[in-house]
């Protein structure tokens, strides 16, 4: 029943996005695989709030089709970004909105993470990221359920994260 209702308001949402898309001229296009380096354009869904992390959150790793990756304690997928260096994200603003910062409070090691490569650093706006090997971790708007990738791969710069803090699929960086 939940599902329905969300994937009923989720329509909706797109519906009403699409609508203001179609009057907006000046709206960005859906972005092409690697045609630039953007974040494609926000879209109303089932987020995580930047500060969605429980307390005592553990890091996990879970199976995909993509091979063991990086999730939140409740199986939500996370990222990282190829434009970030080691402690500073290159994601504020509008980024932000769209690959919300996984906040580092209260985030533990779960099976199969290395806790020495937990850390955090901070953002501009005086919150805490979670970083792992050195590099910030992100949500995706467009995941809207725990296990979802949606966000693997965008524009040759978002990719998921496996046990050593490499990007699955990405630059060997």
């Amino acid at each position: 029943m939940r599902r329905t209702a969300l994937g009923l308001v989720l329509a909706l949402l797109l519906a009403a996005c699409a609508t203001q898309a179609a009057e907006d001229t000046a709206a960005p296009a859906p972005p092409e695989p690697a045609a630039t380096a953007e974040p494609p354009a926000p879209a109303e869904t089932a987020a995580p709030a930047a500060s969605a992390a429980p307390a005592e959150a553990a890091l996990a790793l879970a199976e995909s089709d993509l091979g063991p990756i990086l999730v939140d304690g409740e199986g939500r997928t996370l990222y990282r970004f190829e434009k970030d260096s080691d402690g500073v994200s290159a994601c504020a603003g509008e980024c932000a909105g769209i690959w919300p910062p996984m906040p580092a409070d209260g985030v533990v090691a779960g099976e199969g993470v290395d806790a020495a490569l937990l850390g955090s650093l901070q953002r501009d706006d005086g919150t805490e990221q979670l970083t792992y090997a050195g590099r910030p971790l992100y949500y995706f708007a467009q995941d809207a359920e725990p296990g979802d990738t949606n966000g693997q791969g965008v524009n040759d710069v978002w990719f998921v994260v496996d046990a050593a803090g490499a990007a699955v699929g990405g630059p060997a960086r």
